[in-house]
């Protein structure tokens, strides 16, 4: 079967392709623009990829050899509904899929059981952690890391194996689409509200996924806000006053967390593999080496991380506060919101989230699928609603912002590019000036 992957060089889409092409698929693919990591998709074997997303070059690879199955990003249609290959597989009666109909046939042909992490905040590096902890045990598994590491390849298929780690993201409601023998959820509050325009759509969509899984494992304080209690023998509500969450020694009440509920559902994992005994992992977890854009070092004490609503960017914080503690150092904080239209619903949340900051530097949102009838809401505004708006100021990416930073630097404070964004976002500006 020859699959063709739209958007090869983004996060989502890349690492299926891996995925498939390990598992014996052909191939190919397309992008807007190249990248190293589409340089290293062609160094794994996949060679046909293409810097050309026009009618014309889809015709040409179908030509020479037939598609079967046209794989896209769910960003695809909202942005581009009349994208030029999006027309040809369409006219030419060629199926067409989002990711997570590929997934399901993946699993289904491999006889894989799914083990599926949701939530709003968290999910990323709590998936990363599975992946981790499976790693260090030698189970055998194949998975989708949503985030570049250290430790192994986006997106990896291992002959033989029982379980494939996926996240599941709710964007779309993509998650919907999947049956998971564990599902984990890392952190629920609300979000894509062009997509759950009510709080009660958001909590829906979670209960649905529940209803879909055969056991989740989740927090007391989210199985509250979803009205579920430990009478569903489904469940596996974990106490958030948990004394052993203070064993794992991670930087930031937020990634332990997020390694409590990823070591429960590997020691499930591992026990239903009949791997042996069930294993002390603590310690193999107090190693996990993080992932990229999770407080990820640029330079010294210049960091960038990936966050875009006020939990996860209390998470930063508290990461941040713990490690100031040990140095002594002012935390400094660049912030770039994700776009315009999520301001509009959280615009009252921010409030304390930058708790332990000395300054923070606001800079314009980043723009992406925005509601032209709304009005972009300005960083003065949203500087406001902070309980200490003095300690917040208004910036763009400029030469100034540069300059401030490098004085900030040049002072020892520790400094976190925090973001959300993709292509052209405060993550990319960063890199640009600081690694060259």
């Amino acid at each position: 079967m020859h699959i063709y992957f739209s958007g090869i060089g983004g996060a989502g889409i890349g690492p299926l392709a891996e995925v498939a092409f390990q598992a014996g698929y052909q191939v190919s693919g397309s992008d807007k623009r190249s990248s190293s990591y589409i340089t290293a998709l062609k160094k794994s074997g996949i060679e046909n990829i293409f810097i050309d997303q026009s009618y014309a070059q889809i015709a040409k690879i179908h030509a020479s050899q037939p598609i079967d199955w046209f794989v896209y990003s769910s960003a695809l249609t909202i942005e581009q509904p009349n994208a030029p290959e999006l027309k040809f597989v369409n006219e030419h009666g060629i199926k067409a899929s989002k990711r997570d109909e590929l997934i399901n046939e993946i699993t289904r042909a491999h006889h894989l059981s799914l083990v599926a992490v949701a939530g709003t905040h968290g999910k990323t590096t709590t998936t990363a952690m599975i992946v981790w902890l499976c790693l260090q045990l030698k189970l055998p598994i194949s998975y989708l890391l949503p985030a570049k590491t250290s430790f192994g390849p986006l997106g990896h298929f291992q002959p033989g194996a029982k379980y494939f780690v996926i996240e599941a993201d709710e964007f779309d409601r993509n998650f919907l689409q999947f049956n998971p023998e564990i599902s984990v959820i890392s952190g629920v509050s609300w979000d894509h509200h062009e997509v759950f325009p009510t709080r009660e759509n958001y909590q829906q969509a979670f209960l649905d996924f529940i209803n879909h899984s055969q056991t989740t494992y989740l927090w007391d304080n989210d199985a509250a806000y979803l009205g579920l209690t430990r009478a569903d023998k489904s469940l596996a509500i974990e106490d958030s006053a948990n004394p052993g969450i203070e064993d794992i020694k991670l930087k930031g009440l937020y990634n332990r967390r997020d390694g409590w509920l990823a070591l429960q559902a590997v020691q499930k994992m591992n026990i239903t593999m009949r791997h042996g005994a069930k294993p002390t992992l603590g310690a193999r977890l107090n190693e996990f080496p993080g992932l990229s854009r999770r407080m990820e070092l640029l330079i010294p004490n210049l960091y960038s991380d990936y966050a875009h609503t006020p939990e996860k960017i209390r998470g930063v914080m508290s990461v941040a506060r713990e490690m100031t503690a040990v140095t002594g150092q002012k935390i400094v904080v660049v912030y770039e919101p994700l776009t315009d239209r999520r301001q509009h619903y959280m615009l009252n949340d921010y409030r304390d989230c930058f708790d332990g900051a000395t300054r923070v530097y606001w800079l314009p949102s980043y723009l992406a699928r925005e509601d032209p009838g709304q009005t972009i809401i300005e960083p003065r505004e949203l500087i406001a609603r902070l309980d200490d708006p003095g300690i917040a100021q208004p910036a763009e990416h400029d030469d100034q912002l540069k300059q401030i930073i490098d004085r900030h630097l040049a002072e020892g404070d520790l400094v976190i590019g925090i973001a959300g964004g993709g292509g052209d976002s405060l993550d990319d500006w960063l890199r640009d000036k600081y690694l060259g």
